[in-house]
């Protein structure tokens, strides 16, 4: 017997696989990438803790699907911000059961607990998830709540053991962490949601984004997620990396619709912009990019647009600069 995991790296993702693998099931843990989960690679630490648990780890790369099925048109609508939970959790619940055959697995486990999410884990969330995954032969267990829902097939066929498994419910986290206690789980993550749908901040550049450009592309969208975002004021966007690793990020996301204003002989931020602003805005840019440099504000500098050389100096303080950020 061996069940997929949908997993997040996150204590209740790993209680839930610790039920089941003490069960002498196997499991493997998908980390299902939509491209929104953060800012930072966690690959090797999920696949760390997925170990412990006892599960094996793959990360599933839907980025470019998910932007094209879910992002932009949830059945279910969005919760506080830009984030389609309830469609999001059906999409990656069908990236799953759609692997079974090829994974030589039965059934899906998640780290669920009911009623702890406002939008996505309430009862008939959890019944609009499993419709929308096309759940048909009822092969989604969560462990974790599994006694506080009707039985599913694994638990009817004698696959899993029904009693031991949990009848967690709420927000509370009380009995989480004396089942992390209990299995000797020391390294986990602490409960906080992680996707960046949920920050209002980032909803707000995804917003701006859409409003000048209807084509969002993987890179795109990985672009949100440095630097700082600015939208002049006929439109072209700007962004200037914040700090060293930002900067070599930027520059290796960069897509073909922006073009890096070069700073010549002078240190300063990463800086891309719409490769095809006007003159208007390229001259506020050019001004942007150079205060965020250790450029003199009384002096002229050069800064390489394309293939062509603009003189420009910096504005004389950041308030200049302010009126422009997306957020």
């Amino acid at each position: 017997m061996k069940a997929l995991a949908l997993f997040s790296g996150g204590l209740d993702s790993m209680l839930a696989i610790k039920l089941i693998t003490n069960q002498n099931i196997k499991v493997h843990a998908l980390n299902i990438n939509i491209g929104f989960g953060g800012r930072e690679d966690k690959s090797e630490l999920m696949a760390k803790r997925a170990s412990m648990a006892g599960a094996s780890f793959e990360v599933i790369d839907v980025r470019n699907e998910y932007l094209q099925r879910v992002l932009f048109n949830p059945k279910f609508g969005y919760g506080k911000h830009f984030n389609p939970c309830i469609d999001c959790h059906a999409f990656m619940f069908k990236t799953a059961l759609a692997m079974l055959e090829s994974k030589k697995a039965n059934f899906i486990i998640t780290g669920e607990v009911l009623g702890q999410r406002p939008m996505s884990q309430r009862s008939d969330a959890l019944m609009s998830v499993k419709r929308l995954s096309g759940d048909e032969n009822d092969l989604i267990l969560r462990p974790m709540c599994a006694k506080n829902l009707a039985p599913t097939k694994p638990e009817l066929l004698g696959w899993v053991d029904r009693n031991k498994l949990e009848q967690i419910s709420g927000r509370s986290r009380k009995r989480q962490l004396e089942m992390a206690k209990e299995f000797g789980f020391e390294d986990f993550e602490s409960p906080g949601g992680g996707c960046l749908l949920t920050i209002d901040s980032f909803a707000k550049k995804i917003q701006d984004f859409k409003k000048f450009d209807d084509e969002m592309e993987v890179n795109d969208a990985q672009l949100l997620k440095y630097g700082r975002h600015l939208r002049l004021k006929n439109g072209a966007k700007l962004i200037v990396g914040r700090n060293e690793l930002e900067n070599t990020l930027l520059q290796n996301l960069k897509t073909n619709k922006y073009e890096e204003l070069k700073l010549i002989d002078l240190i300063g931020a990463y800086s891309l912009v719409d490769k095809n602003i006007n003159e208007s805005d390229l001259e506020i840019a050019l001004k942007i990019a150079l205060a965020y440099s250790k450029a003199d504000k009384n002096k002229q500098y050069q800064i390489k647009f394309k293939d062509k050389i603009y003189t420009s100096c910096p504005f004389d303080n950041k308030k200049q600069v302010s009126e422009f950020f997306v957020v």
